[in-house]
């Protein structure tokens, strides 16, 4: 195998798939990269068994092959090339020597034959939508996955698509985020599928917000997605999601409404002297007033006064601050909405508009 690309294009596949690289692996070819030098062009794939990331770039191929090399020497010494360099790579036994202007590197492969994919997606299930907004999708609702949760089925996203709507919900059993999107699907039949947290986090890095149309294909284990040059394959999460339907509180009596960012302003500050652990906040409402209360256990304290809208009986109720703050930190609207029935009930959140996203919050005793 032998080619010469550019280091502006090398880096940018390599960029792309340094983020499905493990640092501990259990098998020694999973902290490679998979080099596909082909027809004028060079694939760069990624894996860790779970997700897949491919990556094409155009490259002047003089020889063709495949061959591993592992992925954070290559991506560290890619990056550390001057800007416009020309890369030539060539692989030598069981070597590939590297060589840009008069710097030289060799490095140790692996069999190409020994690199696990996950090959294609036998897709019974295609689902399109624009770029920007599968973004506010996953922007809306990515933060309230759990993280390392025993409950397996916590630690993604569930994808809830129907002819006419798409939902995307997210929750770690102390919070819930859920946004739709109304528009014909192109599936004929409802389907439910959850994310794994990592492919998550993945498509947040590759898909930037614009009207390009891209397709899921979605099977009863596995999804795959083009981004531009990206392609990337994952595992889905085997296991039933909770009904969230049923989470999502109705018939709330009392509601405030109030400026998104000046709440959220006052929270962060709030936040400063809030206890550690547990980052409590108490909120009082009564009349036009909303009182922040934060306390600490050095008796540090901090409180905020906000006028408010609200209708309904005073009340008092405590929230974990960053779940309020992630909820309004992910609205776009100016106003926002929160329904409350009693201190030992769930809050939910939404635009005062009434826009795509729904957050339900749980209470703490402070």
């Amino acid at each position: 195998m032998k080619f010469e690309i550019t280091r502006n294009e090398l880096l940018s596949s390599l960029q792309a798939a340094i983020g499905v690289v493990e640092r501990r692996q259990t098998l020694p070819v999973l902290s490679n990269f998979l080099l596909d030098a082909r027809d004028q062009g060079l694939t760069v794939t990624a894996t860790d068994l779970e997700l897949e990331l491919i990556c094409r770039g155009q490259a002047d191929v003089k020889s063709p092959g495949r061959t591993t090399v592992p992925a954070r020497k290559l991506f560290d010494i890619c990056r550390g090339l001057p800007e416009g360099a020309r890369i030539t790579m060539e692989t030598s036994g069981d070597r590939v020597h590297l060589r840009s202007g008069s710097s030289r590197y060799t490095l140790s492969t692996l069999k190409a034959e020994d690199f696990p994919t996950l090959g294609e997606v036998a897709s019974s299930h295609t689902v399109r939508l624009q770029k920007a907004e599968l973004r506010r999708l996953l922007e809306q609702t990515q933060f309230a996955m759990a993280h390392q949760d025993v409950r397996y089925y916590l630690n993604g996203l569930l994808l809830h698509v129907q002819p006419k709507r798409l939902r995307v919900v997210a929750t770690d059993g102390h919070r819930l985020a859920l946004s739709e999107l109304d528009r014909m699907t192109g599936v004929k039949d409802e389907i439910q599928v959850i994310i794994p947290r990592k492919t998550v986090l993945e498509l947040m890095r590759l898909v930037e917000p614009s009207e390009d149309t891209v397709e899921m294909h979605i099977s009863s284990n596995q999804m795959q997605i083009t981004v531009d040059t990206v392609r990337l394959s994952s595992k889905l999460i085997d296991g039933r999601f909770p009904d969230y339907e049923r989470v999502i509180p109705e018939h709330q009596n009392r509601q405030l409404t109030a400026n998104r960012e000046i709440v959220r302003q006052a929270l962060t500050r709030s936040a400063i002297l809030s206890n550690e652990k547990f980052r409590g906040v108490r909120l009082k409402v009564d009349g036009t007033k909303l009182q922040l209360q934060t306390h600490n256990p050095e008796h540090e304290e901090a409180e905020e006064e906000l006028e408010v809208a609200y209708t309904g009986a005073p009340i008092e109720i405590g929230f974990n601050v960053n779940y309020l703050l992630d909820a309004l930190g992910a609205m776009r609207a100016e106003q926002f909405t929160l329904e409350l029935k009693g201190a030992d009930s769930s809050g939910l959140i939404y635009d005062a508009g009434g826009g795509p996203a729904k957050y339900v919050i749980m209470p703490m005793r402070l």
